[in-house]
């Protein structure tokens, strides 16, 4: 299982030509899952990105969730 984290000000998923999601300012995730991962992988991948500090607090610093 391997993820892709990239912030984003605004990000869509387009499937045929049609918009099924959006969102405005936020986290963008690739994942890419196989069949041998397990339950316990995608729980702690989940733990590991929502606990991501990288939007920036009123000082600048990547501290944010």
């Amino acid at each position: 299982m391997r993820a892709v984290i990239q912030r984003v000000k605004s990000s869509s998923v387009t499937v045929e030509n049609e918009m099924v999601g959006k969102i405005g300012k936020g986290l963008l995730v690739l994942l890419g899952i196989a069949k041998a991962d397990k339950t316990d992988d995608a729980k702690y991948l989940a733990d590991k990105i929502v606990n991501l500090r990288i939007f920036e607090d009123e000082n600048r610093k990547m501290n944010r969730y």
